[in-house]
């Protein structure tokens, strides 16, 4: 919205900030931390008194969160859905039709963690409603923003996987693209909910992520950063630095709430929100595979699940003591402020991997 007071610049050149995106991604970053700090606490006594016992504790999970967590509750993601989109809406330049698809995803998604949540809370159990369903219909909102996504990129390599490392290199996909970034998106949206079991640990990777592919996302939006760097160039994109922005100020303001010992829980609606926001960028600026790299620290977390199931399945033995595995580690004996700030350390390592493939190659 502000945006539009740039082409007042002409007239009054006090106004030319506003047509910066380094600008606009700044006061991004500010709205949505400070919105959060205004209104998170009776957002927080609000979602308190609704729930009265607050998120259920698993009894399987490690003795402690039984005593420190319970009562806690959930459903934190709502400060960081009204702090980003109010930001997102108020900096950005509504003409893009990138930030509209990147809004779809992530409201989509936190409108389907919240339903999530709501049943969790109401039955007070951890079976909310039906995991087909759940991804059936993220899947559909994912294929739909690829759909669109495509529709807007350079012909080029509208519908090609773009590899990290090598100059030009991408894989043609044809219609199979959407597919492709339909599972980009749902597996970012699932697998930042199941990182999402400890004070802080989800947030802070998150924000490094969302760091990350604010400066991707201007690189390649512009033509003279993409030739120089032998990147894809993808137009339009580099205004997806402002709703990365957005989400850094808002996981900023979440994450003083959340900080151990955390008076609100994030929930599928904040982490299913911004794992697919995060995966609608990466698919935006042709960085899918770089997002695995950055965002290394989720697809661990993922895998982790699926070798657990996959193994008691086939052999009826457990890979370990408990999935996620952040909780493995908790059960060997870690402290929770040991396990998140290691994890932390973990998410900036690979993203100093990650933003080294946009010189490498």
């Amino acid at each position: 919205m502000l945006y539009f007071l740039g082409q007042l610049g002409d007239s009054l050149a006090a106004f030319n900030v506003f047509r910066y995106i380094t600008f606009r991604t700044a006061g991004a970053v500010v709205t949505a931390l400070f919105f959060v700090f205004l209104f998170g606490p009776n957002m927080i006594a609000s979602l308190r008194i609704r729930q009265g016992r607050g998120q259920p504790i698993r009894e399987d999970g490690p003795q402690s969160h039984l005593l420190t967590k319970k009562g806690t509750p959930t459903m934190g993601g709502l400060m960081i859905l009204a702090g980003s989109v109010s930001s997102i809406l108020l900096w950005s330049n509504l003409s893009n039709g990138y930030v509209w698809v990147v809004l779809f995803v992530t409201v989509s998604f936190g409108a389907i963690g919240f339903y999530d949540d709501f049943l969790k809370v109401k039955r007070m159990s951890h079976a909310g409603f039906s995991g087909k369903q759940r991804l059936a219909i993220e899947a559909v909102v994912a294929i739909v923003a690829g759909y669109f996504l495509a529709s807007m990129m350079p012909p080029e390599i509208s519908n090609s996987v773009m590899f990290p490392f090598l100059k030009g290199a991408g894989l043609p996909l044809s219609y199979a693209f959407y597919i492709f970034a339909a599972f980009v998106i749902v597996a970012a949206g699932n697998s930042v909910n199941l990182t999402d079991g400890l004070d802080g640990l989800a947030i802070v990777p998150v924000m490094v992520a969302a760091a990350c592919f604010g400066l991707i996302a201007y690189l390649v939006g512009s033509v003279n950063y993409a030739d120089y760097l032998l990147l894809n160039n993808v137009p339009g994109t580099a205004e997806l630095a402002v709703v990365c922005g957005a989400l850094i100020g808002a996981g900023l303001g979440f994450l003083w709430f959340n900080a151990p010992p955390a008076q609100i829980f994030m929930g599928d609606t904040g982490s299913l929100a911004l794992g697919g926001a995060l995966g609608t960028i990466a698919v935006a600026t042709k960085h899918e595979i770089v997002l695995a790299i950055i965002g290394g620290l989720f697809v661990l977390e993922a895998v982790s699940v699926i070798v657990q199931v996959a193994s008691f399945k086939l052999t009826g033995k457990r890979v370990f003591k408990m999935a996620p595995i952040h909780h493995h580690f908790e059960m060997m004996g870690w402290t929770e402020s040991q396990v998140v700030i290691r994890f932390w350390i973990i998410s900036f390592v690979l993203a100093l991997i990650g933003l080294s493939s946009l010189k490498l190659r």
